[in-house]
């Protein structure tokens, strides 16, 4: 009987954990049973894509991959695909510039790890025109939202150019351009909410499609939708090309006291070293009394730039117009508002 039992007991101790490395090996991926033989598990991570041609697009992941299959919405097709830890797909034919496109790709490591990522991006835009902040509205009363003005000194393509504020993140654009011809001359505003009815975007040749207040049938108006504040009278904004150039900027300060509010220092300093603003001196560090003084912004009292002089990005090209002087989408009003 004893002897029975001591079998048993033996047996039991054998079958129990021979069962449950049978059941872990059966219900593992084969990641799992990589890590049981000492292999390699971590899957790839997809880093970022980017256009490094109008022809081109490469996406970076963390190790070396090959392209289990991608495709791309709008019927593009890939004329060739180089694999490694960068994969560069090549194109036939040059892509439209500033294009969205969204790639569908699928991806494998050599443990047999598999990734799946579905990414938009902007195609190649070697056309960007030099931007130049020209008038902002910081207040908001309804129905006139808060707004940017851009002016065009020249002629180029509006897509994939980015507007990043600082009191909405400092590595997420607030906005992104759409693909759009401009021409030189031309004003273009940005409103910062929409709130009624015919708000749209003017990217033909139509400049008096948009309807909405603020909206000029001489200027190329664009809507960012919802309702949320954007823009404050401490703030900072400015403009980025594809390869994460500042185009333009401008920094505003009302009170110094708020200059620690809505990222508006760590914006400054950033500009700073980027060389954005002046006086860009080695290790200067712009303060509030460096920004363009907001105080006594409305509705009606915008931030202007001085057309009379050439573009620089320093406090003395800006002012504050008198109130009902706001000129969204025209010639700056020369008006100045006495504080």
């Amino acid at each position: 009987m004893n002897r029975v039992m001591k079998r048993g007991r033996f047996f039991c101790r054998f079958l129990i954990p021979a069962f449950l490395a049978f059941s872990a090996a059966s219900c593992s991926s084969d990641g799992d049973i990589q890590q049981i033989l000492g292999a390699s598990v971590q899957a790839p991570v997809f880093l970022d894509s980017k256009p490094v041609s109008p022809t081109e697009i490469v996406f970076r992941f963390s190790k070396p991959v090959r392209v289990a299959s991608l495709s791309f919405d709008s019927g593009l097709e890939a004329q060739s695909i180089h694999e490694g830890q960068e994969v560069r797909v090549s194109f036939a034919q040059p892509l439209e510039a500033g294009k969205k496109i969204t790639a569908d790709i699928l991806v494998e490591d050599s443990g047999r790890n598999t990734l799946n990522v579905v990414v938009p991006f902007r195609a190649r835009n070697d056309r960007m025109p030099g931007l130049v902040f020209n008038e902002l509205r910081t207040e908001f009363s309804r129905p006139r939202v808060e707004f940017v003005e851009f002016f065009a000194p020249e002629a180029g393509n509006l897509g994939a150019m980015r507007l990043f504020i600082a009191g909405h993140s400092l590595s997420k654009p607030a906005y992104e351009f759409p693909p759009v011809e401009v021409k030189a001359g031309e004003y273009i505003v940005l409103h910062l909410r929409t709130i009624g009815e015919g708000s749209v975007d003017e990217t033909g040749a139509n400049l008096a499609l948009s309807g909405g207040t603020d909206a000029q049938a001489t200027a190329r108006d664009f809507w960012i939708p919802g309702s949320s504040k954007l823009l404050h009278r401490t703030s900072a904004l400015w403009l980025m090309d594809q390869d994460d150039r500042v185009i333009d900027a401008v920094i505003l300060c009302e009170n110094p006291a708020d200059w620690g509010r809505n990222n508006s220092a760590a914006a400054a300093e950033f500009l700073a070293r980027n060389g954005t603003w002046l006086p860009a001196a080695a290790g200067w560090v712009p303060g509030p009394a460096d920004a363009v003084a907001t105080a006594g912004t409305t509705a009606t009292r915008t931030i202007s730039r001085d057309e009379g002089i050439p573009p620089a990005s320093r406090p003395g090209s800006w002012y504050v117009v008198a109130t009902g002087n706001a000129t969204p989408g025209r010639e700056n009003s020369t008006r100045r508002h006495a504080p």
